[in-house]
């Protein structure tokens, strides 16, 4: 291998021109998670699939101390090394059987030696949850059913601690600086528990009662959910003191599952389990989610905390990880791009062939992210402060028990909602109903509650606080209409806010809105939007009498055929508007605030699979009518994604802009899980920047780009994937 190999590296490298060191100093008070901006994660691939032990061809090429030479060629500035999967381990190991394509090697020492005179930081992945040889060689580690037959999957009450700290400890020998530690699930589907009698013991012990035998969406069960989100945090906390007692300068991180479109069945919540490691990881997977997902995963990742370091992973294949495609270099510098210019560490996974030798074309690849990625590394990280004018309110409550086992009830509206922001060139970031408080909210110029049907008294209190104080609110579809355990109630939990009662929840969703000609004062509303004329907003909806809100627009409900009154014809497609049955938009003036609610659900419908035009513009005017004066306003056409971040200078805005643009192309038997199209070009697309208070001077950092002074702001053409345009304000 190395006879092939280092030729290409040794070329490779010497194309790496850096502006700054490759690597810095190491200092105690500052941790590499804090100090780099992009790596790699390295793993053969072959065992997730299952390995016979005598195919000793499988990750026979896989040697540390290539990987570590592959990753100062193209620029990377720490390596995550595969140590462990659910097979084998990748070092001699004393513990878990070690992979026999490696011979006598020894992978995370070969990495460590090779790593050491560069300062690179050497983290290994160890993974919990893959089933393999635990299970095989440990039955008792197995998660039980309600009947007591054994789940493929590892019980994080059982004795698998004892078993994940000897290995931890076989690896802290080799002077590592860090651990992924991944997969931390509790299964991806039903069952929705473990019945082991380690798991019922403790459950008795916590709650005095025993485990429910059913999922009985009850007190019973809210106790049961508790347990399992409590269970792994527990099962984090102790492997994370583990390793800090031993060695206390070692980064910690686990895989996080709290995001969409992972739900209560995983056993995390969104802000519970993002941040009891040293940094949060979580990944974006755009062949599964869409090409929305990197900046939506930022995003959410980054609104769990907005203080801490967060790691962000992508990958180089076609469709998964482990598919062995190779993504044009333009795709990949959207996908990185996306996540630098949100605040994310960006980590890409590379999986080797079968053999572990390393691809070279997509080294290639890697070394020209990394480089345009350092030499612009200025104008990312932490120290840079994103302007959130909207605050996206997120509720793991109205996850788990408005949406129970359809967790796309209340997914799609938050996907809506997200890729509102997205187009509508609308700075976002996640809030979240755990541990909120009113800072939180302060932080937003506008909070947004797409379909949030669950709010408790002490966040509609908060929210109240918000408004009154001058805050500016949105709600949509079934938001603060169903109790605290998903069941539907009389009055809305936001009626105060809303200025008006709830006469009833449509038991329809394929429901119509329209707007007259003449929307007086509330014409900014409809903007862009067709008048009289019913638009499909499919979703929740809700007949609403205003008290103290200003109407505006007509709901509609839908016609329904005789044969589907009989219920002989189904409901997928959605029908045609009939009379109306209440105001389409309330506006409520509420102490020195304001609050619009959209009587449907526009954003479950752009979340959905009949999202129009139409559904996203509502949502836009509606934000727009609450902040009309944005201390920044981009405007770009809609593939255009773009962030502003304020700082670390005084009196200095950046304004990036990533370009997603890619033909037209088949869907996917399996719908959502299409491919997007493949980015293989570079645009060109005019950019519209004001900014209040005017511009003393702008700066476009891709050469091609040109600006042209405006009042308030420029206007520029940019010809790339990727723009930062530096603006120091008056």
């Amino acid at each position: 291998m190395r006879r092939t190999l280092l030729p290409f590296l040794a070329a490779l490298a010497l194309m790496v021109a850096l502006p700054t060191p490759l690597f810095a100093e190491e200092s105690p008070a500052e941790p590499w998670y804090n100090r780099l901006l992009v790596g790699m994660e390295v793993g053969p691939t072959g065992a997730q699939f299952g390995s016979d032990p005598s195919d000793v061809k499988y990750a026979e090429k896989f040697s540390g101390t290539d990987i570590v030479a592959a990753q100062l060629a193209t620029g990377s500035q720490y390596i995550v090394i595969w140590g462990k999967d659910g097979e084998y381990a990748y070092y001699d190991s004393k513990v878990a059987p070690k992979c026999p394509g490696l011979g006598d090697r020894d992978v995370i020492r070969e990495t460590v030696e090779a790593a050491k005179p560069h300062n690179l930081p050497v983290i290994v992945y160890c993974v919990v949850q893959a089933g393999g040889y635990p299970l095989r060689q440990h039955p008792e580690f197995k998660m039980r059913d309600v009947e007591g037959k054994p789940i493929e999957r590892v019980c994080l009450n059982s004795g698998f601690m004892g078993h994940l700290k000897d290995l931890v400890d076989e690896m802290l020998a080799y002077g590592i600086q860090g651990f992924h530690i991944d997969m931390l699930d509790q299964g991806f589907g039903p069952p929705y528990g473990c019945w082991c009698d380690n798991c019922r013991a403790r459950f008795e012990k916590d709650y005095g009662k025993p485990m429910p035998t059913s999922v009985s969406w009850d007190e019973a069960w809210d106790r049961m959910l508790e347990f399992r989100y409590n269970s792994c945090e527990r099962f984090e906390r102790e492997i994370l003191a583990h390793i800090k007692e031993r060695q206390p300068d070692c980064s910690v991180d686990f895989n996080y599952h709290g995001n969409p479109p992972f739900s209560f069945e995983i056993g995390q919540r969104p802000v519970q389990h993002a941040h009891i490691g040293d940094f949060v990881t979580g990944e974006c997977g755009a062949w599964g989610f869409g090409a929305l997902s990197p900046s939506f995963e930022a995003l959410f990742v980054r609104g769990t905390d907005p203080a801490a370091p967060f790691q962000v992973v992508m990958q180089r294949g076609v469709r998964m990880y482990h598919d062995q495609t190779t993504r044009p270099l333009e795709d990949m510098r959207w996908e990185m791009f996306s996540l630098l210019m949100h605040g994310a560490q960006v980590t890409i996974v590379d999986k080797t062939p079968f053999d572990g030798s390393l691809d070279r074309v997509a080294y290639e690849r890697y070394g020209a992210l990394f480089r345009e990625a350092l030499a612009k590394q200025e104008h990312f990280g932490r120290q840079h402060r994103p302007l959130a004018d909207v605050g996206l309110f997120f509720s793991h409550r109205t996850r788990d028990w408005y949406a129970r086992e359809t967790p796309r009830k209340y997914f799609d509206p938050v996907y809506g909602a997200h890729e509102t922001v997205v187009l509508g060139h609308l700075p976002a970031e996640f809030v979240f109903d755990e541990r909120l408080t009113l800072e939180r909210l302060r932080r937003h110029r506008v909070v947004y509650a797409p379909g949030a049907a669950i709010l408790e008294p002490e966040t509609v209190a908060l929210l109240e606080d918000y408004v009154r104080g001058g805050g500016r609110l949105l709600v949509t579809g079934d938001a603060g209409t169903h109790d605290r355990m998903g069941a539907p109630q009389a009055e809305s939990a936001l009626a105060n806010l809303i200025g008006a009662k709830l006469v009833r929840r449509l038991d329809t969703d394929d429901n119509h809105v329209s707007f007259p000609a003449d929307g007086g004062d509330l014409d900014a509303l409809a903007a862009g939007i067709p008048r009289d004329w019913p638009f499909l907003a499919r979703g929740a909806a809700g007949i609403y009498e205003p008290t103290t809100a200003r109407p505006f627009g007509t709901l509609h409900r839908p016609f329904r055929s005789v044969l589907q009154q009989q219920g002989k014809e189904g409901l997928w497609l959605p029908q045609s508007p009939v009379e109306a049955v209440g105001p389409a938009v309330l506006v409520n003036d509420f102490g020195k605030g304001r609050v619009v609610c959209i009587a449907a659900a526009p954003d479950t419908a752009i979340g959905g699979e009949f999202g129009m035009p139409e559904d996203r513009m509502l949502i836009e005017n509606a934000l727009r009518l609450l902040d009309p004066d944005p201390p920044v306003r981009v405007d770009a056409p809609r593939f255009v994604e773009s962030a502003v971040t304020a700082g670390p200078e005084p009196d200095t805005l950046r304004v990036h802009l990533v370009a997603h643009v890619t033909p037209p192309q088949n869907t996917h038997k399996d719908r959502p899980l299409t491919i997007p199209a493949f980015i293989e070009d570079k645009p060109i697309y005019r950019v519209s920047v004001k900014v209040a208070g005017g511009v003393k001077e702008i700066e476009a950092i891709t050469p091609t780009t040109t600006v042209t002074p405006a009042p308030e702001g420029f206007t520029a053409q940019v010809e790339d994937i990727h723009e930062v345009f530096v603006i120091r304000t008056k």
